[in-house]
């Protein structure tokens, strides 16, 4: 009895030991994901804590998800080479984390593939202006779209105006004829003048 129910305890608790990421093989202190065909969409979340060893070499990571390897307390290495990694603001992490490691010659390989000019650069030594630079000609090509699209709304909404003061005076002109001949059946009646003997329209009603 006493079994059972501190089973039923256990089942409650967390698991100690995280499994091996897919689809990466793990022993206790390697994680190897290296040849995968990794991108930046299906690498894995997390990984194990105990893991002081992992290798992501030969996918086709561009960037490292922001603060992946923040928590894992005992890594000392990661294999990042063979990568077509794009220096642009997503890799901005990456270079942090490469720059707080105590040997840095160890991630020389570690290089950027795009875009042109820094193609070849090691991402470790890259200053943070560079990398910036990226992201202002990114942001230079959202600001020119905002504006584009923002000058294609206001043309829009001038023809829509337009539009709208043309039908408003038609609309007006229309109602004025309507009240006019509306006007000429209610006070045009013909008026018989008996004494001369003859039958005219009159327009006014007062020549009734």
């Amino acid at each position: 009895m006493n079994s059972g129910i501190l089973l039923s305890l256990l089942g409650f608790l967390p698991l100690v030991a995280p499994t091996c990421p897919v689809p990466c093989k793990c022993t206790a202190t390697i994680t190897d994901c290296s040849s995968k065909d990794l991108t930046v969409e299906n690498l894995p979340v997390a990984f194990r804590p105990s893991a002081e060893m992992i290798h992501l070499s030969h996918n086709k990571l561009t960037s490292i998800p922001n603060g992946l390897f923040d928590n894992l307390r005992s890594l000392q290495v990661v294999y990042l080479q063979g990568n077509p990694w794009e220096c642009s603001c997503d890799i901005l992490y990456l270079r942090s984390w490469l720059q707080w490691q105590q040997n840095r010659s160890q991630y020389r390989d570690v290089r950027c593939s795009s875009p042109a000019h820094l193609q070849g650069r090691i991402i470790a030594y890259l200053t943070e202006d560079e990398i910036v630079s990226t992201c202002q000609h990114w942001y230079c090509s959202l600001a020119l779209i905002s504006q584009i699209s923002l000058f294609i709304l206001l043309f829009l909404q001038g023809v829509l105006v337009i539009f709208i003061i043309v039908y408003l005076q038609k609309f007006r002109r229309m109602t004025a004829e309507a009240r006019n001949r509306r006007s000429s059946s209610l006070w045009g009646p013909i008026v018989c003048h008996i004494q001369r003997g003859q039958c005219s329209a009159a327009s006014d009603p007062d020549a009734v």
